[in-house]
């Protein structure tokens, strides 16, 4: 809950600043790590540059490949993990349980009940599978899992039950969020073992073959840099795909 209310308010923060609000939910998520991804290598590169064009000497760099992989490759896990957590999280309902009739969904008769919907909503561009279940007493979620394509919205039914005596009561539902990039009955089963169980798998599903492809681009060995005017780190990558 801190990690997911920390990256809201930044999301808001840049949000308001620049004006735009392109910048919020999933889809802003992946913006934002798009954008910070690409000032980090620019910002790389360009210091870099600096540096080559200072000194006249030939000088060695040395950087092993696979750690550039990986760094890649956790930033991808990162990405999708943030992804799966921030839009997820614990929702609260005050229930009023009263003595009268009222057309409020949260105030309701004692030792009564009434159903709310619970939105749920998929700005990303890959399906989801999302779980809501209860996370307090009194009350009940029907049709827990719901499938979301990109886009895509619904509604879980959430019955809140008033208690036997008069007075204010919190109730509370819990969500969890997954991208669909494993066969759903895969994702329930490992829901089943524990919550973050779907979350492992699929940041190995991504971030290994993400890796392997990092090291079978860049090989094994180490990235040398001999001179200012060798080629950079892109125009090896770009070698390899011609």
């Amino acid at each position: 809950m801190a990690l997911s209310d920390t990256v809201t308010t930044v999301q808001q923060t840049i949000a308001t600043t620049l004006g735009t609000r392109s910048l919020l939910g999933t889809n802003g998520l992946a913006y934002l790590f798009f954008s910070a991804t690409a000032l980090f290598y620019a910002h790389g590169w360009w210091t870099g540059d600096k540096r080559r064009t200072t000194r006249s000497r030939k000088r060695e760099t040395n950087l092993d490949a696979r750690y550039v992989a990986a760094g890649f490759a956790l930033l991808l896990v990162a990405g999708a993990t943030a992804a799966m957590v921030v839009p997820a999280g614990t929702h609260e309902y005050g229930v009023v349980s009263a003595e009268f009739e009222s057309e409020q969904p949260t105030v309701i008769p004692v030792g009564q009940s009434n159903d709310v919907e619970y939105p749920l909503v998929n700005s990303g561009v890959l399906p989801v599978v999302s779980y809501v279940e209860p996370a307090s007493d009194g009350v009940e979620v029907a049709e827990s899992r719901r499938v979301l394509p990109a886009g895509g919205q619904a509604a879980a039914t959430v019955t809140l039950h008033a208690a036997e005596q008069t007075g204010y009561y919190r109730r509370y539902v819990v969500e969890h969020r997954y991208l669909a990039l494993l066969p759903v009955g895969v994702i329930d089963a490992l829901y089943e073992m524990h919550p973050w169980a779907p979350i492992v798998a699929i940041d190995v599903l991504l971030g290994v073959p993400f890796y392997l492809l990092g090291v079978a681009l860049l090989g094994t060995g180490r990235i040398r840099d001999r001179s200012r005017d060798g080629p950079s780190l892109l125009g090896r990558l770009g070698r390899r795909f011609r």
